[in-house]
């Protein structure tokens, strides 16, 4: 999980993320002191399935998400989770997002947002938008959403992606390491999840 600034909900997702099973790894961006001070008690009560990354200065989205897939690759990890740290998505849905990746291990395993009447039309619009451009850069229908924060990325296959080319380090990771694990060959598997 990128985390930066979010340690008021980080108590709430690390309850949430206990129940999964998983070692998780809460990739500290830089955060100001509160935050970071919250990421370290987290990490020092729940050890041994919750791990902390500090990187000094902020690198953005894109470079938290890739020093985590590191991290777990290192640790001899095959696949790695990836949530947002603000709650914007269910981690109850983790073990959904899991099985998926059981069942197809090669495989990037996307989040699909499903949005209630609540949404901002902007938002839904520009991400519409963004999917139509994405499928002009593939010439595939197979990314149904290239935005969403909530994925399963096989470890191999982006750090070998991650290492042949810069990713983009900020909001722009999401999209990018898409459309590049796409190009690779990868299948995306999407799961709708509120």
């Amino acid at each position: 999980m990128p985390v930066y600034d979010h340690h008021q909900a980080l108590p709430r997702l690390v309850d949430a993320l206990r129940t999964t099973g998983l070692t998780c790894w809460l990739v500290d961006d830089g955060s100001h002191a509160p935050c970071a001070q919250a990421v370290q008690a987290l990490c020092a009560e729940n050890q041994p399935w919750l791990r902390r990354l500090r990187l000094e200065h902020n690198q953005g989205k894109g470079g938290a998400v890739v020093a985590g897939l590191r991290a777990a690759h290192a640790a001899g990890f095959t696949h790695a989770v990836q949530i947002d740290a603000d709650l914007q998505h269910d981690p109850s849905r983790i073990g959904e997002f899991v099985a998926a990746a059981e069942r197809h291990p090669a495989a990037v395993i996307n989040g699909v947002p499903q949005y209630d009447a609540s949404v901002p039309a902007v938002r839904l619009h520009g991400r519409r938008i963004t999917t139509v451009l994405v499928w002009l850069n593939t010439l595939s229908l197979q990314i149904a959403d290239a935005m969403c924060g909530f994925r399963v990325y096989p470890l191999p296959p982006i750090i070998a992606l991650e290492q042949r080319h810069k990713l983009g380090a900020r909001m722009n990771f999401d999209i990018e390491v898409l459309v590049r694990l796409y190009w690779d060959g990868l299948e995306i598997i999407n799961v709708p999840t509120p």
